[in-house]
């Protein structure tokens, strides 16, 4: 097994092995189970968790990728453990993403003639495909679409939805998806908070 052990001092608070924890938590590995698929000891996890060891940048990557952390807050993990972030947020009209974009239109046109939208983490549309403009502009005008519900600059399918002049009233089950979306936004807010402090969001 490879370790990557470095000895901190066992009265030093390390907020690593607080996010460690609860992400093993959150995704339901026991000390041992995230040992074994690490590569490491479990009494390597121990220490870490528990703030005796310091983990090196390969080690907090390794743990973050068995654990499948989002991106995001694999560079809260990184700053948490005294290193610099590695992952770098693009906009998709960025020459880098280029690729990326490619793949998401091609799959925003396999989901004809159904609709299919790109939203970014505040909800607000980044792409949509044909069957999905057509909705919108079937039940908003296009010059509403721009002035009740943009922020930013962007369409906020949140605001579309639940304002009385956007598509609301005509969406039949309308409790039942406002209390999902509800719950999913709630989510969201409590995962958004606690991933600023460095910590797990349940789910």
């Amino acid at each position: 097994m490879v370790q990557h052990l470095t000895r901190a001092n066992p009265e030093q608070k390390h907020s690593f092995g607080i996010f460690l924890k609860q992400w093993r938590n959150q995704r339901g590995f026991s000390q041992l189970d995230l040992a074994v698929s690490s590569q490491v000891s479990q009494r390597h996890i121990s220490f870490l968790e528990s703030g005796r060891a310091k983990p090196s940048r390969e080690m907090v990557l390794q743990l973050a990728t068995v654990l499948e952390v989002p991106l995001r807050q694999q560079n809260l993990m990184l700053t948490a453990a005294g290193f610099a972030p590695i992952h770098t947020e693009m906009d998709l009209a960025a020459p880098e993403m280029a690729s990326v974009r490619k793949a998401i239109d091609f799959m925003l046109r396999q989901q004809e003639p159904y609709p299919a939208l790109v939203v970014d983490r505040y909800w607000n549309l980044i792409l949509a495909n044909d069957a999905a403009t057509r909705l919108l502009t079937t039940f908003i005008q296009p010059d509403q679409l721009q002035n009740r519900f943009c922020r930013d600059g962007k369409i906020n399918l949140m605001r579309a939805v639940f304002h009385p002049l956007g598509l609301r009233p005509f969406i039949v089950d309308w409790e039942e998806l406002s209390a999902h979306l509800l719950q999913r936004v709630h989510r969201e807010a409590i995962s958004a908070k606690r991933s600023s402090e460095g910590t797990a969001e349940d789910e």
